[in-house]
């Protein structure tokens, strides 16, 4: 009875955004005004404690609303400056065969801009880009969508893993573990699962083409571009576990996508692996009247920008990532110091709640928001197009930033429910843990990446399904015996399938496309793709669970 008490908010919230379709802005409040309701009359849990800790997570989810605010300002700065126009033209006569194109385009080039802008920002750019190769625009966004999952863990410099172990990290220092080993563990076998995946998904994304929008409506014709699609695979996982493996989540979309992107780029120019025969679709006066926008589509900048001036800024940014997480020239040292650090201690008077933030070292700040200064000089962008990126950056974070805000603060209630509570010292967190390892006992290998999926369609991303479930999934993981490593990176790669599937994205995918009114037969489309996904990760991940693999020992140190 009350773990069913204590999943009444995560209920509501679910109930609220998939049969009522409201969305996480609207829905992630009423659930935290419900859990607070729990902690006080339920669990009855002191007012100035459940008020602190709601206080220490809304203060806690500014670190992540800074980091997709820079993301995406640097992503609107680039298509107001002219500069996506460039880049757009480097993807030009590069090979005539729409199969290589959109390998080229919507796997490598969408993993580069997930990588470093992330939340829905690849439906934004790369589907765009197809269509104005000659893509039909619902095939773009169709694409597009399966596409956006093999990077999403990393997206935006690796805020849904850093999220994920951020949220878990007391826990992880609550068992004797070191929480910085915690991030890169999950990390490392988060790639693992998504490597193993990426080898299907990106001949998987061809064939749906191939299928739904080809001449023929035929599927096979996608095996002759087999060849091309796992060498793209395997040179992206090749750099991809390089990064996730020694440089941590930061990197393996971001720097992995962009090496890849000059291999497969120079392969393509010169035809390797590349069938003879070229595919293309039918003329476009016999196409599906569906496949057509429907809505007029706002028309990127272009003012002959070069392409070596528009790739500038996404350089430096790469560049000053590495230069700091590689602690060049004392960059990391400094940036981590507490003179880059805001610090609230004993919130509300409690001595055991503190807030502290590392300005410094967001991402959000430094890189993204000091390249955009950069951009606006380098591109000579005029002050109404500099307004122009600001205002559509706020209008795009302000619903992620309310959804975040109850989000986070919803989560530090639910897993600090049990200090100064009447009720039980169990927080409402752990009794729904205990349920879920009552209830799936050796077969929650198989409901942790659903969870994750679920998170993901209802809120729009894999962060937020990050910061809502990774503290469950912890919890569950130890008290059914199975790696906390293992459980909440198959938390975190569902919530990068669930981006195929999503409301949030799959709606921002035909806006941006001009096909609204195809949300339906989308979602239908790549929910066969993302439960794929899951089996495949399933068996990899599952199959170390299965075998025992425990990284960090923390399921014998918690006895």
């Amino acid at each position: 009875m009350t773990a069913l008490i204590a999943s009444i908010p995560i209920l509501l919230v679910v109930v609220l955004m998939i049969a009522f379709n409201w969305p996480a802005k609207r829905a992630l409040p009423v659930g935290w005004l419900v859990a607070v309701v729990i902690a006080l009359a339920y669990w009855r849990q002191d007012f100035t404690t459940t008020a602190a800790w709601a206080i220490d997570g809304f203060l806690e989810a500014i670190g992540t609303l800074v980091i997709i605010f820079g993301a995406i300002l640097i992503m609107n700065t680039l298509k107001h400056s002219g500069a996506v126009t460039a880049i757009q033209r480097v993807f030009n006569g590069v090979n005539p065969d729409r199969r290589i194109q959109v390998i080229l385009v919507g796997f490598v080039f969408g993993a580069f801009i997930e990588g470093a802008a992330g939340f829905g920002t690849p439906a934004a750019l790369a589907a765009p880009l197809l269509i104005s190769l000659g893509f039909p625009p619902l095939c773009a966004a169709v694409v597009a969508l399966i596409y956006n999952s093999s990077p999403v863990s990393y997206g935006a410099v690796g805020t849904p893993t850093n999220t994920a172990a951020t949220v878990v990290a007391q826990s992880v220092t609550d068992l004797g573990g070191d929480a910085e080993a915690y991030r890169m563990a999950l990390t490392k076998y988060t790639a693992i699962g998504h490597a193993t995946a990426c080898l299907l998904i990106v001949f998987f994304g061809v064939f749906v083409m191939c299928k739904m929008f080809g001449k023929n409506r035929s599927g096979k014709e996608a095996f002759a571009v087999l060849p091309f699609a796992l060498f793209t695979a395997i040179t992206f996982d090749v750099f991809y576990l390089i990064m996730a493996f020694f440089f941590g989540p930061e990197f393996p979309s971001l720097i992995g996508a962009i090496l890849t992107l000059f291999v497969v780029l120079f392969a393509a120019r010169k035809g390797f692996l590349c069938p003879k025969d070229v595919w293309d679709f039918e003329p476009r006066q016999q196409w599906d009247t569906a496949w057509l926008a429907k809505q007029e589509v706002k028309q990127d900048v272009d003012n002959g920008m070069s392409a070596v001036l528009a790739w500038i800024p996404y350089v430096l940014i790469a560049l000053i990532l590495v230069g700091t997480r590689l602690n060049w020239f004392g960059l990391k040292t400094l940036l981590t110091s507490d003179a880059f650090k805001v610090k609230i201690s004993h919130i509300l008077g409690n001595e055991s709640i503190n807030w502290a933030w590392n300005w410094g070292w967001n991402p959000g700040i430094f890189p993204f928001i000091l390249i955009c200064i950069v951009t606006f000089f380098l591109h000579r962008m005029p002050m109404a197009k500099v307004k122009e990126s600001f205002v559509d950056t706020f209008n795009q974070v302000l619903g992620a930033a309310i959804a975040l805000f109850f989000g986070v603060s919803m989560v530090y209630i639910y897993r600090n429910t049990g200090m100064n509570a009447q009720l039980t010292s169990n927080s409402m967190l752990y009794v729904m843990a205990e349920a879920l390892a009552k209830i799936f006992q050796g077969a929650y290998i198989v409901v942790a990446p659903l969870i994750g999926v679920l998170g993901a369609f209802m809120s729009g991303s894999n962060t937020v399904s990050n910061t809502l479930f990774s503290g469950l999934q912890f919890q569950t993981a130890m008290l059914v015996k199975m790696s906390p490593v293992l459980i909440v990176a198959l938390q975190n790669i569902g919530g990068a399938a669930g981006n195929m599937i999503c409301v949030n994205n799959v709606v921002a995918a035909c806006a941006t496309t001009g096909t609204m009114g195809n949300e339906g037969k989308i979602i239908k489309t790549n929910a066969l793709p993302c439960l794929i996904y899951c089996i495949i990760v399933v068996a990899v991940l599952g199959g170390m669970v299965v075998a025992g693999v425990d990284p960090l020992g923390l399921v014998a140190a918690g006895g």
